[in-house]
């Protein structure tokens, strides 16, 4: 499968108005791509569209709700009106929640699954449709390490991501059953220093915040930009995140025991609840227009685990037969229950 160089494309971005859409917006621009950012806040829209323009870039903004189908079917249009068409869609957009399922409320674990699940779904939709008739291109969904493992406090978020895996496999299957030429990559990130968890609604006692370590969001953007000019199944942004996932499915059971014990307190920050007028954009927009959260946290800049899956799969390969081998001895070694039945 042979996709566009980056500065010959034409990217459409959700969710773009902050954190890793906004970062993936800024390098895609300076790498020389056209963008159509979508999101809520078109003033926070029409701020980054001035910004970019003015380092010379081809960028459009369509406000949108990426939970209204209608509303992405406008998206896809205005920007082949604009541009011809597009080669590369990026569904970003999220909503989160903090808190037990019992304390989050039916309506938003909805809102969070219109969001994230039924959002994406609109997206790649509208995206196959396109990219069918142009010839190929690439969709890229955000997933997250919370689709491999779900964490504490965080449940219906974690369902969605569980469910955009699903998604995202299965979209891809089909496509490659056709030979439709179309690229479709997960990309797995970790704690990432965004606005996210300002931006979540929250039902526990203290600020929520993401479990360390966290990582910059120009990693992601570096992701989701190398998967649009390079066919990808996945990538992983930080190992961290690796790690995470590895452990909670090896060792699922001792997982759930550590989360039980230590979970709700890695997630919180007493005293540092960040800006407050970024707070709860779950139903409606809130502050944006900020690629990194404002609470005070340490950020990794660089991911050497998203450098070696950025290899030829030559070297892809044998890094994950590694990782397999990893895994099988995890489960040799692990304790077997031994039968005291006669």
């Amino acid at each position: 499968m042979k996709l566009k160089a980056l500065n010959e494309q034409v990217l459409v971005i959700t969710g773009a108005s902050s954190g890793n859409g906004l970062a993936t917006a800024r390098a895609a621009v300076r790498q020389g791509a056209a963008v159509v950012l979508a999101a809520r806040n078109h003033e926070a829209l029409q701020q980054i569209q001035a910004a970019l323009q003015d380092e010379g870039g081809r960028v459009m903004v369509v406000p949108t709700d990426v939970a209204e189908q209608d509303a992405v079917e406008r998206l896809a249009q205005a920007a082949i009106e604009r541009f011809g068409g597009f080669d590369s869609w990026i569904n970003n957009a999220a909503a989160a929640t903090y808190g037990t399922l019992e304390q989050v409320p039916v309506a938003d674990h909805r809102r969070a699954f219109d969001v994230n699940y039924f959002g994406t779904l609109h997206g790649c939709l509208v995206a196959v449709r396109h990219l069918r008739q142009r010839g190929g291109g690439a969709i890229i969904n955000l997933g997250s390490i919370l689709g491999d493992r779900a964490i504490i406090q965080q449940g219906p978020y974690s369902a969605t991501k569980h469910a955009v895996q699903a998604l995202t496999d299965t979209l891809r299957m089909e496509l490659e059953r056709e030979r439709a030429g179309i690229s479709v990559t997960l990309i797995k990130p970790g704690a990432i220093n965004t606005p996210y968890a300002e931006h979540a609604r929250t039902f526990m006692r203290e600020p929520p915040r993401l479990p360390p370590p966290l990582y910059d969001p120009a990693l992601v953007a570096d992701a989701v930009l190398f998967a649009c000019a390079t066919p990808r199944r996945e990538l992983y942004v930080g190992g961290g995140g690796i790690l995470s996932s590895l452990i909670g499915q090896v060792a699922p059971r001792l997982t759930d025991l550590a989360m039980e014990v230590i979970g709700t307190r890695m997630q919180q920050k007493p005293g540092d609840p960040g800006a407050a007028d970024r707070r709860d954009n779950l139903h409606e927009p809130r502050s944006d227009g900020s690629v990194h959260g404002s609470q005070r946290v340490h950020t990794r800049k660089t991911s050497l685990a998203l450098e070696a899956q950025k290899l030829p799969y030559v070297a892809g390969g044998a890094m994950a037969l590694g990782v397999g081998a990893l895994i099988g001895l995890a489960r040799v070694l692990k304790p077997r229950r031994v039968s005291t039945r006669p």
